[in-house]
């Protein structure tokens, strides 16, 4: 039987414990998984590029200017996202990443929504993402909440560039 116990967004660093321990753990967790993925497989978080392991071991100057949520479910971190800073308008989803033992409850559509939420209130008018092309299900998922393919910003191959309005 799935465990559906409610699951909590929250501003980051949030009122309790649970969102600021769980926030390294979860960042950990997904770049350990896309470094593997990509063909570059690490032991640990002290093997990951510098530019990671900063977001693991000190979130709040790595993530000073953006908006970073966490999902909580049964006081524990289960997923996590990053919401850049608007610029002219436009913010970029980042870091969006649900433990495995939480996929399949909408941990990731919950962390979407309240991170859209969020943009409208900044004022932001488009939403882009970019995801590695053989991660297929989250592809589905960003296309199920209105995000559609777009020409790349970015120069790394392999990734799907993707945007909707807020």
């Amino acid at each position: 039987m799935t465990d559906r116990r409610e699951v909590a967004i929250v501003p980051w660093p949030g009122p309790g414990p649970s969102a600021e321990d769980g926030l390294s753990g979860l960042l950990t967790a997904y770049h350990l998984r896309t470094e593997e993925e990509k063909g570059e497989p690490v032991p640990d978080a002290g093997a990951l590029p510098d530019r990671y392991r900063a977001e693991i071991l000190d979130p709040r100057t790595a993530f000073a200017n953006d908006v970073v949520l966490v999902a909580l479910s049964g006081g524990e971190a289960v997923g996590c996202l990053v919401v850049t800073a608007p610029v002219e308008e436009r913010s970029e989803v980042k870091r969006l990443w649900t433990a495995p033992s939480s996929r399949g409850r909408g941990v990731a559509s919950e962390l979407i929504g309240a991170a859209l939420a969020r943009c409208a209130e900044d004022g932001v008018s488009t939403v882009g993402l970019s995801v590695w092309k053989w991660r297929t299900g989250a592809i589905a998922l960003y296309e199920r909440l209105g995000f559609a393919v777009t020409e790349s910003w970015d120069e790394r191959e392999d990734l799907v560039c993707m945007e909707r309005a807020v």
